[in-house]
């Protein structure tokens, strides 16, 4: 197996490129749960530091990062509502950006898949598991505090207006969305690039400014991420 050469720090927080000696390289982020990995990924060991490989064919925001996302709004401290959390992939790097001072909230409609989850959270206190359905946000308000990320990753064909209207319950003014459009789960008839402009459209007529939009192929055939701000 190739060792890694160097850790660098990307231009983002809490993001690193770890050099491997067979000249590839790789995301990581500095492992929150020393000697834990979350999903099989290799632990890194540099300079007495552990980070966590980060496989931007299991995450799609790793695989935005690498496709020319400007900005990563998730940062050391952050407040983070996931929808879509599934059995805690991004959401265990997500856990290692925001660090001790930050909460993740993830929300998950599968109880198979939120035992997963409560597994990689019982090592990570910043994770907050919520068996919930996205599509009705009243009933975890009690529970989750206003955010400044709202993070969707959800396979329902509404899946933009469910966004929107969590944001509408959790997003601060000036808080950030990360969206994964997932064209396929929208409609199968049409090009994804029409449907990600009405889904954009959508967002737009919600108070919300698109910085971004990526498309993640080859990472996620048929997906893009949008980047946009709430402007309330």
């Amino acid at each position: 197996m190739s060792e890694v050469v160097t850790v660098k720090q990307t231009n983002m927080e809490n993001i690193y490129e770890c050099e491997f000696n067979d000249g590839s390289f790789r995301l990581c982020t500095r492992n929150l749960v020393s000697g834990f990995n979350v999903y099989g990924e290799r632990l890194i060991k540099y300079e007495g530091v552990e980070y966590r490989e980060w496989n931007a064919f299991r995450s799609k925001l790793a695989g935005a990062i690498l496709k020319g996302l400007k900005t990563n709004p998730i940062r050391k401290g952050t407040k983070v509502l996931y929808l879509g959390a599934a059995s805690g992939t991004t959401i265990s790097h997500v856990s290692d950006i925001i660090e001790l001072n930050g909460k993740a909230y993830g929300v998950e409609f599968s109880p198979r898949v939120v035992r997963e989850l409560l597994l990689v959270a019982q090592r990570r206190p910043n994770i907050f598991p919520l068996l919930a359905d996205a599509r009705f946000p009243q009933s975890y308000k009690s529970v989750v505090e206003n955010v400044d990320v709202l993070y969707v990753d959800i396979a329902q064909p509404d899946q933009t207006d469910i966004a929107i209207y969590n944001a509408r319950f959790f997003l601060k003014v000036n808080g950030y969305m990360l969206l994964v459009i997932k064209a396929r789960s929208i409609d199968v008839t049409k090009d994804p690039k029409e449907i990600y402009k009405a889904e954009v459209e959508k967002l737009e007529n919600s108070n919300f400014e698109t910085i971004q939009i990526i498309n993640l192929d080859p990472y996620d055939k048929d997906h893009a991420i949008v980047l946009s701000r709430y402007k309330g």
